[in-house]
């Protein structure tokens, strides 16, 4: 009797654990652009005001909107609404509805070039014609950080939209070192070709990758110290390192990408590549919201070939969220591809992979439900695949 009660309980644990086991995600790409140049940047926003979520991409020479048809499978007509705005390429794009019309608003960073710490770096608001599928009017600022790198518009807690604006490296850096980098926030004016009002958020770090604005209160910037974390306290911002680069195997070796999850539990995560163009997707439980606290720190993978791609969000409906990351290679010949990382427990100390695509050298993607079918789709842009894609989620 006691050897059968044993046995009926290892039978109940064992189908406990397959029904507790998430579904393996499934996707149908589609590819959308094949003249991709480099796809430095992706935005998804309604550019149109039709309430459907469009894709922006800035490449190389020309910033371009694709309109989505409202159906999977169908064309995606493509728009050029600005090229050629400097000598050097468009690095970054910001696309965001701040003032309620229905229609994004879109920012570009441009004059791309990492060797320069002194002169390079632009930023152009783009001001929509009447038809937005004409070319827009670029307003250049008339003076920026070099090394203009990442941009994003902001909510704060004065629920007003700001763009943050990060460099690469701070002005006049040589090998990272020198001058910090100024990350700078701009709130747009009434009449967009004045100035635009600017703050300097930190310049304590030096050669950041990517910041993550999900939580608003603890913006956490990624860089060669590690990650900075940023709070406005009483008006004025204060910022610490919340990670710190230790400089050894084992351990933080400086952060390149960085994304904000939560568990089921509504527990936050951070995922992040490590160290910039690293190796090394690695997950942040027991997050420092003050100086001093510490990070529970685990490393889901080491093999990242060139990773530069990251995002969190719910694509199996879970009510928690996955990893998606994305690597582009360093060589023609090399990996690339995206996967899919999904905590197998709520304290995420167990992992699961699922390569979700071999063929797109990823350099940038988002999550959105482009359909309407109430699942996150992924939009990759790859490199030296010269592609954008979407992953339409099958699940």
């Amino acid at each position: 009797m006691l050897a059968q009660m044993k046995t009926l309980l290892l039978l109940a644990t064992a189908t406990a654990a397959v029904i507790a086991a998430p579904p393996e995600p499934k996707f149908t790409a589609q590819d959308l652009d094949r003249t991709v140049k480099i796809g430095y940047g992706t935005a998804i926003a309604d550019v149109d005001g039709d309430k459907l979520p469009d894709i922006l991409l800035a490449d190389a020479r020309q910033i371009r909107w694709y309109k989505n048809p409202g159906k999977r499978g169908a064309d995606w007509p493509r728009y050029v609404i600005a090229e050629e705005l400097t000598k050097n390429d468009n690095v970054c794009i910001a696309a965001q509805d701040i003032d309620g019309d229905g229609k994004c608003e879109v920012a570009i960073g441009a004059e791309w070039n990492p060797g320069d710490t002194e002169k390079s770096g632009a930023v152009f608001y783009l001001i929509p014609p009447a038809d937005r599928t004409q070319k827009w009017e670029p307003v250049k600022f008339p003076s920026v950080e070099p090394t203009t790198h990442r941009m994003k518009w902001v909510e704060f807690g004065d629920k007003q939209w700001w763009l943050v604006v990060l460099p690469l490296h701070g002005r006049g850096n040589k090998n990272g070192e020198g001058a910090g980098v100024k990350v700078l926030r701009y709130q747009k004016p009434e009449d967009v070709k004045a100035k635009w009002k600017s703050e300097v958020m930190s310049d304590s770090m030096h050669a950041t990758h990517n910041f993550e604005r999900r939580d608003f209160e603890k913006m956490k910037v990624g860089g060669r110290e590690g990650i900075l974390v940023h709070r406005q306290i009483d008006g004025q911002w204060q910022s610490f390192l919340g990670i710190r680069n230790e400089g050894k195997p084992g351990g933080c070796r400086g952060v390149g990408e960085l994304r904000a999850g939560l568990f089921a539990d509504k527990a936050p995560f951070l995922a992040t590549i490590e160290p910039m163009h690293g190796n090394e997707l690695a997950v942040y439980t027991g997050l420092p919201i003050q100086q001093g606290e510490e990070a529970s720190r685990r490393v889901l993978t080491d093999k990242l070939n060139q990773g530069h791609a990251l995002a969190c969000g719910d694509l199996l409906g879970l009510g928690s969220d996955q990893i998606t990351v994305g690597w582009r290679g360093a060589k023609p010949d090399d990996s690339v591809g995206l996967a899919v990382w999904t905590a197998l427990d709520d304290k995420g100390e167990q992992w699961r992979e699922t390569i979700v695509d071999k063929e797109t050298a990823c350099e940038d993607l988002a999550l959105a439900d482009l359909d309407g079918d109430g699942k996150l789709d992924i939009i990759a842009a790859g490199r030296a695949s010269h592609n954008l894609r979407i992953l339409w989620n099958d699940r």
